[in-house]
C-alpha cells in the first residue's frame, strides 16, 4: 500500500438486516481494506442512495453479506492502489465509477476495494456526482430499451416514470425515436414530465386511467412494460396492454406481491419477467450486451440524456438524514453521500 494511505478510515456500518435499518447504521472508523489479485482500491468521493441499497439493508436483496457490513451499491473516486494484475495496474491513478463486489464491503466509506472489472473510466468533463450515479441507473435505462428491442417492441410503457430510471427511459426513448408512455401518480409529475419532452404521460390517480392507458397502448402498440413498482400496479397496467405484452419488472417500490388478471396469461399469451442488472447475462443477449457495454462507456463519457438530478450531498455523519429524505421522495432527486465532507 502507498505510504499516504491511512491506516483506518471513516465508514457508515450496518449491523443487522432489519426494516428500521436506520437503528443499527452507524458511523464507525474502520480499517482500510488492501486490494487483492485483480482489485484496486479507490478513494471515493461521491456515493448515492438507490432503491436497491434499501431492500439491501432489509434483507430484502437478491443477496445477503456477512454483518457488520458497509452498504452502497456504487459509487465514483479515483484509483489509489492496485492489485497484482494488467487491468489493475491500468486504473491506477485514475478517476472511476464503480460498483460494490458482492461479497465485500460498498461504497459508503472512505475508501472501497473492488474488482478492476467493476470499473469504468470517467470522462474529465463529468462532476464527482454525476461520475457517481453513472452505473446504476443510467445502465439499467439503457439495457431496458435493449430488452424492448429484442422484444420487437414499437412502443413500451414505464411505471415510477418520474423516478431517476424513469426520466432516464424517456430522454433515451426521445433520443431514440421510440414512443414510450409514462406512468406517475400525481399531477405534479405529469407537468414534469411533459416540460422534459414527455409526449404521452397518465396520472394512475385520474378515474379515467385504466380507459386512456387501454386506448393509447393500441393506438402505438405499446407490447413491453418497464415496471419499477410491482404490486397491484403490475397486473393493473399490464391488464389494459395489448394482447402478447411483456412486463419486465426491474423493481419493487411498492413492497407487494404482483398481482395479474389469469386471463392475461391463459387467453391474450402476456407474459412477465424480471430484470436485475447484476445478472444482465441472464436477461440479454450477446449483441444486446455488447451493445449495453457500448453505451455504458457512453453515458460514462458525459451523455446528457443519463444525467442524474441531484437533490442534496450529505456528510458520512449526516448520511442517515440522506437516507431518510430519499425514502422519503425518491422522485424529488437522488442524495448523495460524501464521505470526505
Amino acid at each position: 500500500m502507498p505510504d499516504n494511505i491511512p491506516q483506518t478510515m471513516q465508514a457508515l456500518v450496518l449491523h443487522d438486516y432489519q426494516e428500521n435499518y436506520r437503528e443499527v447504521l452507524h458511523v464507525e472508523e474502520c480499517p482500510v481494506p488492501q486490494p487483492g489479485e485483480g482489485e484496486v482500491l479507490v478513494k471515493m468521493s461521491a456515493a448515492p442512495v438507490n432503491p436497491s441499497d434499501l431492500m439491501f439493508m432489509q434483507g430484502q436483496y437478491g443477496f445477503r453479506k456477512e454483518t457488520p457490513i458497509v452498504p452502497g451499491f456504487e459509487g465514483a473516486g479515483t484509483v489509489v492502489a492496485a492489485g497484482d494484475g494488467l487491468l489493475p495496474s491500468v486504473w491506477n491513478g485514475r478517476r472511476v465509477a464503480c460498483v460494490a463486489t458482492t461479497d465485500k464491503n460498498g461504497s459508503w466509506a472512505q475508501y472501497m476495494v473492488t474488482n478492476a472489472t467493476s470499473c469504468l473510466p470517467v470522462g474529465g468533463e463529468v462532476s464527482d456526482e454525476q461520475a457517481a450515479t453513472r452505473f446504476v441507473n443510467p445502465l439499467t435505462a439503457v439495457a431496458l430499451l435493449e430488452r424492448a428491442r429484442e422484444l420487437g417492441a414499437r412502443a413500451v410503457v414505464s411505471t415510477a416514470a418520474a423516478s431517476q430510471v424513469g426520466r432516464m427511459v424517456l430522454r433515451l426513448a426521445n433520443s431514440r425515436a421510440v414512443a414510450a408512455i409514462h406512468i406517475v401518480r400525481r399531477q405534479e409529475q405529469v407537468d414534469m414530465l411533459r416540460e422534459m419532452g414527455g409526449r404521452y404521460v397518465l396520472n394512475s390517480s385520474d378515474d379515467d386511467f385504466d380507459a386512456q392507458l387501454h386506448d393509447l397502448t393500441r393506438e402505438l402498440k405499446a407490447t413491453v412494460l418497464f415496471d419499477a413498482v410491482a404490486g397491484e400496479l403490475t397486473g393493473r397496467v399490464l391488464h389494459q396492454m395489448p394482447s402478447g405484452s411483456t412486463a419486465i419488472v426491474y423493481g419493487a417500490l411498492a413492497m407487494a406481491a404482483i398481482q395479474m388478471h389469469p386471463a392475461d396469461l391463459i387467453f391474450k399469451n402476456k407474459r412477465m419477467e424480471g430484470f436485475w442488472l447484476s445478472a444482465p447475462q441472464k436477461s440479454l443477449n450477446p449483441l444486446s450486451l455488447a451493445r449495453l457495454l457500448a453505451a455504458g462507456r457512453g453515458v460514462l463519457g458525459g451523455d446528457a440524456t443519463t444525467r442524474t438530478d441531484i437533490r442534496g450531498t450529505y456528510s458520512l455523519a449526516d448520511a442517515p438524514d440522506a437516507i431518510a429524505a430519499y425514502e422519503g421522495e425518491m422522485s424529488a432527486g437522488k442524495v448523495l453521500i460524501k464521505p470526505w465532507a
